[in-house]
């Protein structure tokens, strides 16, 4: 099966999907991208030649950032294609990731944050740079909450005392401390994580295709959230986008940079402190 898309660049070795996400400026969740990802999870499904997907970036220096906040309601729309208006938008695609037959392992080397960090959560696992990944979920800094995961995947990973000060705090974490904390399988040095990632892939991608998807789907029977809750929480992020407070925010960070190669986007943290002052 060919594997062509104008946002993620594709190699098939050995039984494992490589998956470069490659959409300039800094790899933003947009419409284009999700068209491609919702594309990419139907032809998985058909595909019993795969057995693991593995995801990377492009740039050096973002995995993806975050959501591209000036085009919600196109991505969302995007997103619903997969199983119409009450699939929870963003937040269903990335639980049909979470769902998808083959094992999926996000290779992070690079800022990660907001829904960006929702889509490492939702794959299989996580393994990132030690010295270039960071993580953060900066939405309550902004007056709106995660609505594509976060909170499901933070609070059955972290426990509720660490998901409270991850996701209230909306501070960044650098791999040593996600890895620490439970957000990420392991944090390698950089030059060893490509390695690490594509020799654990095809040790996978070798095993027999009937026990990847049994063992997955069980685990995934005990630790993935209702799908009804990833829809709740969807809802609420639709609404609290919405809200003026939220919009000003967001409108004072867009000013300060946001969406830019900028050092607000690669101090996103203590950027929040700033606003509304």
């Amino acid at each position: 099966m060919t594997y062509y898309f104008l946002t993620v660049k594709c190699k098939v070795d050995s039984g494992v999907l490589f998956a470069t996400i490659d959409n300039p400026p800094m790899n933003l969740i947009d419409p284009a991208l999700v068209r491609d990802l919702v594309e990419m999870l139907d032809l998985l499904e058909q595909d019993e030649s795969i057995g693991v997907v593995v995801f990377s970036s492009a740039d050096s220096e973002f995995f993806i950032p975050h959501v591209d906040i000036t085009h919600v309601p196109e991505y969302t729309s995007e997103a619903a294609t997969i199983g119409g208006p009450a699939s929870g938008g963003l937040g269903g695609l990335l639980r049909r990731l979470s769902d998808a037959r083959p094992v999926t392992i996000a290779q992070v080397a690079g800022y990660t944050r907001g829904a960006g960090s929702e889509f490492a959560l939702a794959c299989d696992m996580a393994f990132a740079s030690r010295e270039r990944a960071v993580f953060g979920q900066f939405e309550a800094g902004v007056g709106s909450l995660p609505g594509a995961g976060a909170i499901q995947h933070l609070s059955r990973l972290l426990g509720r005392n660490r998901a409270m000060e991850v996701i209230l705090s909306g501070d960044d974490y650098d791999a040593g401390l996600a890895e620490h904390y439970g957000w990420i399988n392991r944090a390698l040095p950089h030059d060893e994580l490509a390695p690490f990632v594509e020799k654990l892939a095809k040790r996978l991608a070798g095993f027999p295709r009937s026990a990847l998807v049994r063992n997955k789907r069980r685990i995934n029977d005990v630790t993935l959230p209702p799908v009804a809750d990833v829809r709740h929480d969807a809802a609420l992020f639709q609404q609290s986008v919405q809200e003026p407070t939220v919009r000003i925010r967001l409108q004072e960070l867009v000013a300060g940079g946001m969406q830019t190669r900028s050092e607000l986007e690669r101090n996103f943290g203590e950027a929040l402190l700033g606003l509304g002052s």
